[in-house]
């Protein structure tokens, strides 16, 4: 069996590994980080062409499974996979760890896109942690506010004129963003509702200083496509279907 994982989470890496060993594997990453971290198997980088070159590419490497593991927030492949999928008549599965939820204390203010979240911040605070990744920047470009924008690469412009950048890879600890959130003095923090735990302890630190959250929802799945909430759901996915094609 031949599995295609749209990659470039931690869960990706960790499904690859676990299904390496039983069926082959490859892993797609779409190359917009400098150095990823790379999973077991196989491994091609760069996009497909749109839904047309995804199903093409399907269909001309004999992959039999597509897992849908990118970040939550990948909305273009997601739907290029939902369509190449069906064009090629492969099953397909996307892998989403489960949203962030509020606890008792938190202040958090939801946002439907990085522009509404950016018309949220005036009266919110004026020194912005900005944790939204490098892409989308432009959304606030032309926000007053002091902005500490964390991401792994370097960001490019166009981008909030009052910026500092932080080139930082998690998991996070939650001594360090209370450390993180003092030292820079935010006081309202903005973040996508990615789920992971490894970047979670910022809304451990925000809850604590009383620091307000504008919380930007993930989009929704794909009409129609199944889906895994963990690397193990998705991995007895991919066994189970492979026995049913074998009867």
């Amino acid at each position: 069996m031949h599995v295609l994982i749209l990659g470039g989470t931690a869960e990706a890496r960790a499904l690859a590994g676990l299904l390496h060993p039983h069926a082959r594997v490859t892993s797609s990453l779409a190359g917009r980080v400098a150095n990823p971290r790379l999973p077991e198997g196989e491994v091609r980088i760069g996009g497909f062409g749109g839904p047309d070159g995804l199903a093409r590419w399907i269909g001309g490497h004999a992959v039999d499974r597509v897992i849908d593991a990118t970040h939550p927030f990948a909305e273009r492949i997601s739907f290029n996979a939902a369509r190449a999928a069906a064009a090629a008549h492969v099953p397909l599965l996307a892998l989403r760890r489960p949203g962030w939820v509020p606890v008792e204390g938190d202040d958090w203010h939801e946002a439907r896109s990085l522009e509404e979240a950016a018309a949220m911040l005036d009266g919110l605070g004026d020194r912005v942690f900005l944790t939204t990744g490098r892409m989308g920047l432009a959304a606030f470009a032309d926000c007053p506010q002091w902005f500490l924008v964390r991401s792994v690469d370097a960001p490019e412009p166009p981008m909030p004129a009052r910026t500092e950048v932080l080139l930082d890879r998690g998991p996070f600890t939650l001594d360090g963003e209370r450390e993180l959130l003092r030292r820079h003095r935010v006081d309202v923090l903005v973040t996508k509702d990615s789920g992971a735990a490894a970047t979670a302890p910022k809304l451990a630190a925000a809850r604590e200083a009383g620091i307000p959250v504008v919380v930007v929802r993930r989009p929704p799945v794909p009409e129609g496509v199944e889906t895994a909430a963990s690397v193990a759901e998705a991995a007895a996915w991919v066994m189970r279907s492979d026995q049913n094609a074998g009867t």
